[in-house]
């Protein structure tokens, strides 16, 4: 008989992701090599690194999004909020709810900005209108768009602008109140006004939260993150304070990448 257990995460110690020997295969391709590392709760940190090398691939394992991918298979171990998520034990739609993730494209459903929001309280059993009504206008005015959008609630999400539709997307993984935000790119397709506000809304969701965040933007890794992590080819190269990696970084790679000579 399978075993059931009540997946528990503990967010009050200091790390919320610690990493060990985690490598991460697609098929016979080895995609993550002898992952080390930690995230540390309330702090922004950053996966920076040329295409290709890693960076997407850890943060979907984080929530366990490349469970949906054929053929991968992960070895190591994998702690959020204490917990080993890849134990078979652990219960992923709870897991899911503790971590979300915003993707690099706005993704909005095909319905109202309102339905959107209230999506996934109410798959998780939030039923009462009021109690909907109340989620929805806090998580509008976390991701700073109640005052846009509140006279608009019951029109298509699929009209707003992309910036709007990102920041929507934010407050509809911020509406089951997680724990942990991942971000993948999520301004890569935005003009530089949306991506201020995409930044801004970073900063101040880490008093509440800790985000990971996939950027190519050294720029943006720079202004916006409390610790970056530099991956090249599947490898985990340097990581530390956002400060020290660019300021000082102890790799040769490290100081190559953030200094435009390759990627």
């Amino acid at each position: 008989m399978k075993e059931k257990t009540q997946t528990v995460f503990d967010f009050s110690g200091d790390v919320a992701v610690e990493i060990s020997g985690l490598d991460l295969y697609y098929g016979t391709f080895h995609a993550l090599k002898n992952i080390n590392t930690r995230m540390m709760r309330n702090k922004i940190t950053a996966l920076i690194g040329p295409s290709g090398c890693g960076k997407s691939t850890l943060l979907k394992t984080l929530n366990r999004m490349n469970d949906l991918v054929d053929g991968c298979r992960v070895e190591g171990t994998v702690k959020v909020g204490g917990t080993d998520i890849y134990d078979r034990r652990t219960d992923v739609a709870v897991l899911r709810k503790s971590v979300g993730m915003v993707f690099q494209r706005p993704n909005p459903f095909p319905m109202s900005i309102y339905d959107n929001i209230s999506y996934g309280p109410r798959t998780f059993g939030v039923k009462k209108k009021g109690e909907l009504g109340e989620i929805v206008e806090r998580s509008l005015k976390a991701a700073n768009l109640w005052d846009e959008l509140k006279d608009q609630l019951h029109k298509s999400a699929l009209a707003l602008s992309g910036g709007q539709q990102q920041r929507l997307c934010i407050a509809r993984a911020l509406a089951i109140k997680p724990e942990i935000l991942l971000m993948d790119e999520p301004t890569s397709a935005l003009d530089p006004i949306s991506t201020g506000k995409i930044e801004e809304l970073c900063e101040s969701l880490k008093e509440e939260l800790t985000v990971v965040i996939v950027t190519h933007n050294m720029q943006q890794a720079a202004r916006i993150s409390d610790d970056t992590a530099f991956f090249l080819l599947g490898e985990l190269i340097e990581s530390g304070p956002t400060e020290k990696i660019f300021s000082s970084p102890e790799k040769e790679q490290t100081l190559n990448y953030i200094s435009g000579r390759f990627g």
